[in-house]
């Protein structure tokens, strides 16, 4: 009696170690576990821990609520201004409900990604090259609105939408290259005239700095000898002053006007000096005396 009794408490004992065994299940902090009873979903979702089903009846589905990183596929497409490009983006979502998640779509992250894909190129068709390449961020809040409005109804929440990469033909890579080669050129040439503009109009005052004080252009050349100088060459070369030339120039305009009390004479001896010539000349015959 007493082993048949042992016996059956051991029976009992492995038949409880089996139930447990397979009622008994562990969910992770970042799941949620969703719970089938016979095909029929259980309102309780089963939080992070230990929890309990009914073997061969219920059946336990966890759903991963992290935060899920998807690259998305480049996608080909035409811009607004005709351009053939080639865009690849990332969205960053997460499951909010796991009932919803788990019922009302068959794939979340299947659909997810399709979904993506698609309101890419529709976001490529919509916008221009100069868009995709400089206000990425509008596009980005733009795409991650056109995303998260279907995936609301499957438990799902869009966190980010970020366009990595755009891809560009290389004919129109060798364009903006030359575009952007011109307009440095432009803005350089630009920058220059008006560094001469102003570099004139320093050097107009000092022009007139220096006519107004007539030592000053001697101290600056003193200053460009000294310079010259310094760089220890062979020939040295002195700048001639031009207010020197002129005072020359003056000097030697006024140099006739000085002896004019000798006029007279030189008129009188110009005139017998052409009167002897008028003598001794052979055409007018022979020289009388008077």
């Amino acid at each position: 009696m007493v082993e048949e009794l042992v016996a059956a408490g051991a029976t009992l004992a492995c038949a409880g170690a089996v139930y447990v065994t397979a009622a008994a299940r562990v969910v992770k902090q970042y799941e949620r576990g969703v719970v089938f009873r016979l095909g029929r979903l259980r309102p309780e979702v089963c939080g992070p821990g230990f929890t309990m089903i009914v073997p061969f009846v219920d059946r336990l589905r966890k759903v991963n609520m992290q935060i899920v990183t998807m690259p998305v596929p480049a996608q080909e497409g035409i811009t607004r201004d005709n351009v053939t490009v080639r865009v690849d983006a990332v969205v960053y979502f997460k499951v909010i409900d796991a009932a919803d998640a788990v019922v009302e779509v068959e794939d979340y992250r299947f659909a997810v990604s399709q979904m993506a894909q698609t309101s890419l190129r529709s976001i490529i068709g919509k916008s221009e090259l100069d868009d995709l390449l400089a206000d990425r961020e509008k596009l980005n809040q733009g795409l991650e609105l056109m995303i998260d409005s279907p995936a609301v109804g499957w438990g799902v929440q869009i966190d980010r939408v970020e366009i990595k990469d755009v891809s560009l033909p290389e004919t129109m890579k060798r364009s903006m290259a030359r575009q952007a080669e011109a307009d440095r050129e432009r803005r350089a040439r630009v920058i220059n005239a008006d560094a001469e503009l102003q570099a004139s109009k320093k050097l107009a005052e000092a022009a007139q700095q220096m006519a107004d004080t007539p030592a000053a252009l001697q101290l600056r050349l003193l200053q460009t000898v000294t310079a010259v100088a310094a760089e220890k060459n062979s020939t040295l070369v002195l700048p001639f002053p031009v207010e020197l030339l002129r005072f020359l120039e003056k000097a030697q305009q006024q140099l006739p006007a000085a002896p004019a009390a000798s006029e007279p004479h030189a008129d009188a001896a110009s005139a017998g000096a052409k009167s002897g010539q008028a003598r001794t000349s052979p055409e007018d015959g022979p020289v009388t005396h008077p």
